[in-house]
């Protein structure tokens, strides 16, 4: 078997420190979203008299949820309507990964609970007593989440990651049709 060149082997290692960064840019955006979130929700459950603690839960989600981003960018099935006005891809890709988030929940949960000897239906009676307006409700946010981050997303493929870092971090040049007052 043949040794990778030293050319491969930086290639392997660029991609890879690329996509480490764009996982740690997701698990900041979600964090921060869902750390927001989970205020909102210790102040509304305040309001009753109850205590809400589960601050680490929203990095751990963030963590999560880059991860199955990634995944799914991966595997290709987010680039249908890529080529259409930009609307249709930001609004496909929140509403896909907004269910498969859902959806790897129910995986999640089910593995629980037969890891926790509770058997595979075990985890999922841990979601009905959550409940399914929670269970809702928490979808609807990380799709309603999602369409800004996608519709970064999207200006990124469209216009290229360094140019809209440029547009978002430089100071602006003036344009060459405006003229000083």
């Amino acid at each position: 078997m043949a040794q990778p060149t030293s050319g491969t082997r930086q290639a392997l290692k660029d991609r890879a420190l690329a996509e480490l960064k764009v996982y740690w840019i997701i698990t900041l955006y979600l964090w921060l979203f869902l750390g927001l979130f989970t205020v909102y929700r210790r102040l509304v459950v305040a309001e009753s008299g109850n205590a809400y603690l589960h601050y680490g839960i929203a990095l751990v989600e963030a963590l999560v949820i880059a991860k199955v981003v990634l995944i799914g960018r991966l595997f290709g099935f987010s680039r249908r309507f890529e080529d259409h006005a930009l609307v249709l891809p930001v609004i496909y890709k929140s509403v896909l990964f907004g269910v498969l988030v859902m959806l790897f929940g129910l995986l999640e949960h089910t593995v629980s609970g037969w890891v926790h000897g509770k058997g595979l239906l075990g985890g999922l009676h841990e979601l009905k007593t959550i409940g399914m307006n929670e269970v809702a409700a928490r979808a609807l946010t990380l799709i309603v989440a999602f369409i800004p981050f996608f519709a970064f997303w999207e200006l990124g493929r469209v216009l290229g990651v360094d140019r809209l870092a440029s547009i978002f971090f430089k100071k602006p040049r003036r344009p060459l049709d405006q003229t000083t007052p």
